[in-house]
């Protein structure tokens, strides 16, 4: 039996794409030939996937389980819409979330080490055979959870946005409400209290920028000029504005906009202990193909130029 190195499955690594187990499997079963072995993965589809990991999985689904006193949601991404629709891709999706509650992962590389659902395999394994079966680069992106006794969950109709809430007090129905208030809503705080320093400073900054251009302009137009204290309360109203659009309880509330989501809360004797907001692709950078270019570079390639 061939001897397989370290520096060999870094070798097969490194040309396949595939995970350092994969390839040792794959070594030991062509008796340490790289080449046989890479032959054995592309029949049996980890070649493939592995070509396919450069591309960018930016759209997918949003997946959730949950019990009486813990929720998990998971993203897991694919290349197009059409897979994330697919039968077996959501499966997949629903049974990683699951695996994610009944261990308590919420790392992503645990998980993805995890034992998959009804197999001997892990997590990774079977997404790398997925890949294999449907053609597309795919991915286990991130996972989160709460703990709580009132937790409100909520998934989009098209799973391209998930919530987990964690109420203190309220009712079922209330923590539902006010997941799908922050699905639709998409606060970035609880309070603007809760807002970074530099966050505040930021958008001081461009409210400062905005109000002198607008009376340089007024100025310019004739009008009289404004003192500098009435220009200071402007940019403060400004940025509280800004705030209050951006946290969960000064925001009108999705279901009745006459009340702020603060108010149906008090009614309803709860508060908002914290909350995760999961929306596909959301910080992934997609490619933009210009395909015109990209014809004209293979076919000045093709010519030698």
């Amino acid at each position: 039996m061939a001897n397989i190195t370290a520096a060999l499955v870094k070798e097969l690594r490194d040309r396949t794409g595939a995970g350092m187990m994969d390839c040792k499997k794959a070594l030991v079963a062509a008796d340490g030939d790289i080449e046989v072995a890479i032959d054995n993965m592309r029949k049996n589809g980890q070649a493939k996937a592995a070509k396919k990991a450069g591309r960018i999985a930016a759209a997918g689904v949003i997946a959730y389980a949950a019990n009486d006193s813990k929720a998990f949601i998971v993203e897991i991404n694919c290349e197009t819409d059409f897979v994330a629709r697919d039968a077996g891709f959501n499966e997949f999706c629903n049974n990683v979330a699951r695996i994610a509650l009944e261990k308590n992962v919420t790392d992503v590389e645990a998980l993805k080490n995890e034992t998959y659902t009804g197999t001997s395999e892990t997590v990774q394994t079977t997404l790398t055979n997925l890949i294999a079966k449907i053609g597309e680069n795919m991915s286990v992106r991130r996972v989160a959870s709460l703990e709580g006794s009132n937790l409100g969950i909520y998934i989009h109709s098209n799973k391209l946005i998930g919530v987990i809430v964690s109420l203190e007090g309220g009712d079922a129905q209330l923590a539902h409400d006010i997941a799908m208030h922050i699905c639709a809503g998409a606060p970035q705080y609880i309070t603007k209290e809760e807002a970074p320093q530099d966050q505040i400073e930021h958008e001081r900054q461009i409210q400062t920028e905005i109000t002198e251009k607008e009376e340089a302009e007024n100025v310019a137009a004739g009008k009289k000029a404004k003192p500098a204290n009435v220009l200071a309360n402007i940019i403060e109203g400004r940025i509280n504005k800004r705030f209050d659009e951006l946290s969960l309880v000064t925001q009108d509330f999705v279901k009745d906009g006459t009340k702020k989501v603060g108010q149906v809360l008090k009614e309803g004797n709860a508060t908002v202990k914290t909350f995760v907001r999961f929306k596909v692709g959301e910080g992934i950078e997609k490619k933009e193909v210009d395909f015109a270019a990209e014809v004209a570079a293979q076919v000045a390639a093709a010519q030698g130029k």
